[in-house]
């Protein structure tokens, strides 16, 4: 039996932005700082769960129909394909490339491949933690 959780459903939808918001903050930061894919994805998976206790599994699963194990595959094949890649380029496994580009809004800004890894990390993480909820939670 489900009780009414007005007060718990309306607070998880406000914190569910802030800690997405912060997560997506935490990823892009990890490069120079700490934090990056592991722990972005750590974030945006707890913010997704929120949402799992304060509705249920099949509520969210409506609001966000993702296919958790292909975000894990596509996160794989992205994380393996950038630190491949440099192999047939004639250089070491995990070589990063980077270069410094003028982007509009943000002025001279450095991008690197590492974040392409780190993007490959978040989803991985991502998607095995809420494949874990989503077995535990199915389990009756």
């Amino acid at each position: 039996m489900k009780t009414n959780d007005l007060i718990l459903q309306f607070t998880a939808k406000i914190v569910f932005f802030i800690i997405f918001f912060f997560s997506i903050h935490i990823f892009f930061a990890g490069h120079y700082t700490p934090g990056g894919g592991f722990v972005g994805g750590l974030l945006t998976s707890s913010a997704i769960v929120l949402l799992v206790i304060a509705f249920d599994l099949k509520t969210v699963r409506t609001i966000l129909p993702i296919n958790y194990m292909y975000m894990t595959a596509s996160g794989l094949i992205l994380a393996f394909a950038t630190a491949a890649y440099p192999i047939f380029d004639g250089k070491p496994f995990f070589t990063h490339y980077f270069d410094y580009f003028n982007l509009p809004l943000f002025g001279k800004t450095s991008l690197h491949t590492a974040a392409l890894f780190d993007l490959g990390v978040f989803l991985v993480v991502v998607g095995v933690t809420m494949t874990i909820i989503q077995t535990i939670g199915e389990d009756e």
